[in-house]
């Protein structure tokens, strides 16, 4: 199935542009995107791979841009009103006929998310790439529930292993934990890497 142009409209008229891939097994996943105001929209090769990963496992795909991005109306609001678009773009998806969410974000994304399930977010499974710890505060997120899985790399000065160990620990949760060799916080020639980690969990 391929992708569709779609319009979600969120919380005070905005209105956020996405691409939604249907699959029939009731299972769909938001992804969420890097940072806004450093270049990062819903088509950076990071989200685009791991859209392709969960439409392999038989999983609907939602990407789009938040508030301010690409085509979506609204201006960047530092990730409070970005917590919103997340929880539009679960609605959206509720409203199209899928009963198990999955949230799914990369970096700033991955942070916007984890706000969201700390707040109470009613989705089946959590996964996080390259939550960046080294760089935005997790200190509101006070628990993260469902958390399956979380990928970082090796070299990642944004989402450092100690830093993320010690996220674990405060949170008390046992998500798998992939630490990829020899890779940045850009995925650069990692994105393989990426899609054989993330494939296989989503198999298992």
């Amino acid at each position: 199935m391929m992708e569709e142009f779609i319009t979600i409209t969120g919380t005070a008229n905005i209105r956020l542009e996405g691409c939604l891939n249907r699959q029939g097994t009731g299972k769909a996943v938001v992804l969420t995107h890097p940072h806004p105001l450093y270049g990062g929209n819903m088509d950076v090769p990071v989200i685009c791979r791991m859209a392709a990963c969960f439409q392999s496992a038989g999983i609907a795909t939602l990407r789009f841009n938040f508030r301010g991005t690409g085509g979506s109306s609204g201006k960047f609001d530092d990730g409070r009103g970005e917590q919103d678009d997340v929880r539009s773009a679960l609605d959206f998806l509720s409203d199209q006929g899928y009963d198990q969410l999955f949230l799914a974000g990369y970096s700033f994304g991955s942070w916007v998310n984890a706000h969201v399930v700390s707040a109470g977010a009613d989705v089946c499974d959590h996964m996080m790439v390259s939550p960046p710890a080294a760089f935005l505060s997790f200190d509101q997120v006070e628990q993260l529930p469902n958390t399956g899985l979380i990928i970082t790399g090796e070299k990642d000065d944004f989402s450092p292993v100690s830093l993320v160990h010690a996220l674990l620990s405060r949170w008390e949760i046992t998500p798998r934990l992939e630490v990829l060799s020899n890779t940045d916080h850009f995925y650069a020639d990692a994105l393989d890497k990426l899609e054989d980690v993330l494939s296989d969990y989503l198999q298992s």
